[in-house]
């Protein structure tokens, strides 16, 4: 990875450098870990449509009852809207909650997969996405591919052309040949772990045992890298 962000083009001086972004994330924290430094750069050049999450995040965490699961959902939201406002600014649209049930997607055709992509497809051709940043392809977690697979139903139904651009979470690699990598600019010192600490569900005890990023994983790059398919036979993996 390191040296394909050495070979990466600059995303300012890309043919997607005025692009309008619209950022699809599978959970809250998705956004930070995966692609805060291009919610921070395009915000900064007033480029970004909004920022979607995937699920309500029930996962995460046990819960005793429904109105235990009602709460982690409702904070997961809270810390979601202010990780966004940390990373885009004050002045951010919050970000859109589609409701997936956590580590449960809906399949392609079902009800909820369109209801999800007649949604983000109308957001695109309102606001004028020129692309949608999601996970990649071959993120190892389901969630994470059935937002790439809803991100490439809205770029073929919405009526513009809408490019999907990918981004790393959990990856230990790109996506491979037939890709243009793309590099962020780099964020200010300690800026996206300000975002990441938004978070307190995920990186702190408040809501028992349960998932917890790892030291290992807070220690985030200051720039991102994103992936954009140039070749139809580029594989997937």
């Amino acid at each position: 990875m390191v040296m394909r962000a050495l070979a990466a083009r600059r995303l300012d001086t890309s043919a997607m450098a005025q692009a309008r972004w619209l950022v699809l994330a599978p959970h809250a924290d998705d956004e930070t870990l995966g692609c805060g430094a291009l919610i921070a750069e395009v915000a900064r050049r007033g480029r970004l449509a909004g920022v979607a999450i995937l699920t309500d995040g029930a996962g995460s965490h046990a819960h005793a009852d429904a109105v235990a699961r009602a709460r982690l959902i409702a904070a997961r939201r809270r810390e979601a809207e202010l990780a966004v406002r940390r990373l885009a600014g004050a002045s951010a649209p919050p970000p859109l909650f589609l409701g997936w049930p956590d580590a449960r997607p809906f399949a392609p055709g079902s009800a909820g997969f369109e209801a999800s992509r007649r949604r983000l497809g109308a957001l695109c051709r309102r606001l004028g996405v020129d692309a949608l940043a999601v996970t990649a392809r071959h993120e190892p977690h389901c969630d994470h591919e059935a937002a790439y697979e809803l991100a490439q139903a809205v770029s073929k139904s919405a009526i513009r052309p809408v490019a999907v651009v990918e981004y790393i979470v959990w990856a230990q690699d790109s996506p491979g040949n037939g890709y243009r990598a793309l590099r962020t600019a780099p964020m200010p010192l300690g800026a996206r772990n300000r975002a990441l600490a938004a978070h307190r569900s995920q990186i702190t005890p408040l809501f028992g045992d349960g998932f917890r990023l790892s030291p290992e994983k807070m220690r985030m790059p200051a720039y991102d890298l994103l992936f954009e398919r140039i070749s139809r036979d580029a594989p997937h993996r």
